[in-house]
């Protein structure tokens, strides 16, 4: 027999659980346009503050911080107001994580590669042979060009910006470029042929979530990504003759300290040969990176048997701390050391954990019934055409920055809005562009985003920094709402008549 003060404990107990089961399996209560947008302003509020106090550069150390604090809120107030159960729960935590886990072992991977890509000689020989080939008047228009075709071949804007991308950044900081000029070309060209790539996940993604056929969508939407490219390429041209590079180095001290440090050769471009080949067959993105790092570890032991040395042999003890923790040189010349210096796994730690915090807000804000709340408001206030592509534009933009995720952003972005524009006659070809204008190309632009933290990891440049010169990442979004707004190609497919103009 228990004491009378245990079975009271025991039914208070009881009692809690039994209302907290009841409380979390009721239901669902819909939320109103403000309660729905609370964390995303707390959020906002929050990185506003870190860059008050701190500056952009503390961005990324603490980003995680606030998203863990937005994502506490978000759940407390989906309690609160009986938008949350058991089951919205499971279906928020699923959606996120089947999108943003696999982005974990892909940073690993990247990570790794750009380790051995540096310490193999790699990107030495091609930050050696772009110093001695490129004018630095061209540099960034060349970049940007480059970037694009890769990425076109590939249909991956990750893999380039981690292979040739970092080369380039490279070369832009010996030439004296702002390291956000370099990245902003580097990026735009990366992500017009990620985007209009027939082998990109993205476009495959944005075509099917709206029922649109692949060739079609990437048509259609070459009447955006072309103009903005353009003009992309037009400023980077323009920036290449008139920004400044005061902080130009001596050319001859870095070729030299590279010559002298690794042995440069054509055939270390093997490995990233090889890499777009296995690309371009479309073989696994993690398989892909996985073997490439594999080949630049190779490399080390074949072009290189100094750093071998250096690194202290070849024992397995040896090849782990090369490809975990950092490989630093010193050589007396500071910038040399901080170009070819590597990370290792340990240097992309703090991307994994913001990415990992980023996965537990969208799971919020997902599973609270935010976005849908958000969306449901936004749709029942818009009729005309160019109403309905901006909110579309609007939608997708605040989608990114709670999710956290292009591919997770693409997909609601296309539930949500396809029956509107149904609705209303308008094309879903319309639809699967601007929500590649509006996600794919601005997910880089977000600092908490995986692609904006994987980016500004490897290039080694704040996503606050790079953000101003991305030049087509940001112009997409204005193109599409140009076309909106002035009806081009834009046909509807019902007799329903859809007003024109905002």
């Amino acid at each position: 027999m228990q004491p009378v003060c245990a079975t009271y404990t025991n039914n208070i107990t009881h009692t809690t659980k039994t209302n907290l089961k009841h409380h979390i399996s009721r239901p669902l209560q819909p939320l109103g346009l403000w309660a729905s947008a609370m964390p995303i302003v707390l959020l906002l509020a929050s990185l506003a503050g870190i860059i008050f106090f701190r500056g952009a550069d503390a961005i990324s150390a603490f980003s995680p911080y606030a998203l863990l604090l937005s994502a506490i809120f978000a759940g407390i107030l989906a309690l609160w107001k009986g938008s949350v159960n058991r089951r919205s729960l499971v279906v928020g935590f699923r959606r996120s994580a089947r999108q943003i886990l696999p982005a974990v072992p892909m940073l690993v991977f990247i990570a790794m590669v750009s380790t051995t890509w540096m310490l193999s000689g790699v990107v030495p020989t091609l930050i050696d042979y772009g110093l001695r080939l490129l004018s630095p008047a061209l540099f960034l228009f060349v970049s940007c060009a480059v970037c694009a075709v890769i990425s076109v071949l590939t249909g991956s804007s990750w893999s380039t910006i981690a292979t040739i991308g970092v080369a380039f950044m490279g070369i832009g900081t010996v030439m004296g470029f702002h390291p956000g000029w370099t990245a902003g070309a580097i990026i735009s060209g990366a992500y017009f042929g990620d985007k209009v790539s027939p082998l990109s996940d993205t476009t495959v993604v944005a075509s099917s979530a709206c029922g649109v056929d692949l060739f079609r969508h990437i048509r259609y939407l070459m009447l955006t990504a072309a103009p903005a490219m353009t003009i992309a390429l037009v400023v980077f041209l323009a920036a290449g003759f008139f920004a400044g590079t005061e902080g130009a180095m001596d050319t001859a001290t870095i070729t030299g300290a590279l010559s002298e440090h690794f042995n440069l050769s054509a055939w270390t471009l093997i490995i990233p040969v090889l890499t777009i080949t296995m690309i371009v067959l479309r073989i696994p993105t993690l398989l892909t990176l996985f073997i490439s790092a594999m080949l630049g570890l190779g490399g080390i032991f074949v072009f290189q048997p100094q750093i071998v040395e250096m690194i202290g042999g070849a024992s397995a003890q040896s090849i782990w701390n090369v490809l975990w923790s950092e490989t630093l040189f010193s050589t007396g010349i500071a910038t040399f050391d901080d170009l070819v210096s590597t990370g290792g796994i340990t240097g992309m730690l703090p991307t994994i954990a913001l990415v990992l915090c980023a996965m537990l807000f969208g799971t919020a804000m997902i599973a609270g019934g935010m976005i849908s709340g958000l969306t449901a408001a936004l749709a029942s206030r818009i009729r005309r055409r160019f109403s309905i592509v901006g909110t579309t534009v609007a939608g997708g933009l605040f989608i990114n920055s709670c999710t956290a995720d292009q591919y997770l952003s693409i997909i609601i972005g296309g539930n949500m809005f396809r029956n509107i524009y149904r609705r209303y006659g308008l094309e879903p070809k319309l639809l699967s562009r601007t929500l590649e204008d509006s996600v794919s190309v601005t997910s880089v632009l977000i600092p908490w985003n995986s692609c904006g933290v994987t980016q500004s990891t490897v290039l080694g440049v704040s996503t606050l920094v790079y953000l101003p010169f991305c030049v087509f990442n940001y112009l997409s979004p204005v193109m599409t709402l140009l076309m909106a707004y002035t009806g081009y190609r834009i046909r509807q497919n019902r007799r329903e008549p859809v007003a024109v103009g905002a």
